[in-house]
């Protein structure tokens, strides 16, 4: 190893680099690669927790990936398809508040009690929902999920900042970024045969008996490790009600605004005007000083995190309609165009995860940028005919490479800029960075490609024909190629100077 790495630290980086070297220096110095290899995230001391969250990872994903194939079937037998954006408007609010309150949470108390609060509620929220009746209350389910989705996930990163020595942490996240590979290639077809043979409420209902696995493995480890304020009892305190007050806030804003971006008639700007009204002075409380203006440091890796995040994933959503529109594919055929990308996401993280890599991941996360927006710009070369469709699988590869070398780096890099009393308000603070920028991108993109003929964004087969123009597809990608753009310059600005 290279004396630089024997105990990750980095001082240019962020006004926390004091503090968190006296952090740093507690990692065992390793200067036989053999015992780095024993000490690694699967070595028996790590073994038991790395498995454990890892699968609470996993079972998110297939979730994630499965649900959306029973959605549509369930809504349809509930009398619910004008509700059906709903469901996942409703999961997506929640979890922004869930994100700011298991930061307080996790902070101030340890993330033992938010990790197993959300999972809770996120084995709930599908009992709930798998056992509805009525549309309305199957919403109600979607949003315990996303309370406890939101719960979970910074949670998970406070225990990686407390569990893990700062140079296994790279390995970890690039474990999280593997935990999705399987699932969006398998749990597509997993639900669909599931739906068909018996039925959609068994794809909510299956998923909480897998939850007593991670936890039986995971929460003894979490409990040794990671659990109890920083510093003991003197670290323990109340949560900050303003910040409470902020998180519902932007929960309510952006539910606003995503109810407003589905309904384009002008009496829809009236919940628009609320929902920005109260996003602004919540976001700007909730995320770094800073962050709007890319200031160097964390602030620059907050904003990082919403750009490639936002650009990428309202790219994305995009695709399949732009495939069985554009040029004849059924929705499978163009759903597999993108099924490569979990496989070379994984990549990217594993190659940022390589200890040699340390010393260059500014650079790797501006060519990962890079190769983001050169997918995004590629992506609609399709609409020319004479350009083979799997030129977008190929793109979307690419750019899902980008995104590994990109997203497991900025949550390296947090937990490195963190103070220990802080990382869980920073980890909500990444979150909602990327969960609000995915909102904001799609309902600007979403409005944009409706604006220009582009039809409802959730086109099904039967009115495909009549869902998209070529200027519809273009006035999506571009805009977004610009955003990714607009990260690799961001890219520059996180080391301080």
């Amino acid at each position: 190893m290279k004396v630089g790495l024997l105990t990750g630290a980095n001082p240019g980086y962020g006004p926390y680099s004091d503090r968190m070297s006296a952090l740093e220096s507690r990692d065992p110095v390793v200067l036989d690669p053999s015992a780095e290899r024993e000490d690694g995230v699967l070595s028996r001391a790590y073994r038991a927790l790395s498995i454990g969250i890892v699968s609470v990872v996993v079972l998110i994903a297939f979730e994630a990936t499965a649900v959306g194939t029973a959605m549509p079937v369930a809504a349809r037998e509930l009398d619910g398809v004008a509700l059906y954006a709903f469901a996942f408007s409703g999961y997506f609010t929640t979890s922004l508040f869930g994100m700011v309150l298991s930061g307080q949470w996790s902070d101030r108390r340890g993330p033992l009690g938010a990790l197993t609060t959300g999972i809770g509620a996120f084995a709930a929220g599908l009992a709930v929902a798998g056992t509805a009746q009525d549309m309305w209350v199957f919403i109600l389910g979607r949003a315990v999920q996303g309370l406890g989705g939101g719960l979970v996930i910074v949670a998970l990163y406070v225990v990686v900042g407390r569990a893990y020595p700062e140079r296994l942490r790279p390995a970890i996240m690039a474990s999280f970024a593997a935990g999705w590979v399987v699932p969006s290639i398998v749990g597509p077809l997993a639900s669909g045969a599931v739906t068909e043979h018996l039925g959609w409420r068994w794809v909510f209902l299956g998923i909480p008996v897998l939850v007593v696995f991670p936890l039986v493995l995971a929460l003894p480890q979490i409990r040794r490790r990671a659990s109890g304020p920083v510093g003991g009892e003197a670290g323990a305190g109340s949560f900050d009600r303003r910040r409470i007050r902020l998180a519902l806030g932007i929960s309510l804003g952006a539910g606003l605004l995503q109810y407003a971006a589905q309904d384009l008639r002008p009496l829809s700007l009236l919940p628009g005007l609320a929902g920005a009204a109260l996003l602004v002075p919540a976001v700007l409380g909730l995320l770094p000083p800073g962050t709007y203006r890319a200031a160097r440091g964390l602030p620059s890796v907050v904003l990082l995190r919403g750009l490639a995040a936002g650009s990428f994933i309202a790219a994305e959503s995009f695709v399949p309609l732009m495939l069985v529109t554009q040029r004849g594919l059924s929705p499978t055929l163009a759903g597999f165009s993108l099924a490569a990308g979990g496989g070379t996401w994984a990549l990217g993280s594993f190659v940022q995860s390589r200890p040699r890599m340390a010393p260059h991941r500014e650079r790797l996360m501006t060519t990962g940028m890079v190769l983001v927006a050169a997918a995004i710009v590629a992506a609609p070369s399709v609409l020319l005919h004479s350009v083979p469709v799997w030129t977008v699988a190929v793109a979307w590869g690419v750019g899902c490479f980008g995104m590994g070398l990109v997203i497991a780096s900025t949550s390296v890099l947090l937990l490195r800029l963190s103070a220990p009393e802080e990382a869980g308000t920073n980890s909500a603070a990444l979150q909602i960075s990327d969960a609000l920028s995915n909102v904001v991108l799609l309902a600007a993109t979403g409005a944009a490609f409706a604006a220009l003929g582009g039809g409802s964004t959730a086109a099904t087969p039967a009115t495909a024909a009549d869902a998209g123009r070529p200027a519809a597809f273009a006035a999506v990608f571009l805009p977004m190629a610009v955003v990714a753009l607009a990260g690799a310059w961001v890219t520059r600005r996180l080391r301080q100077r």
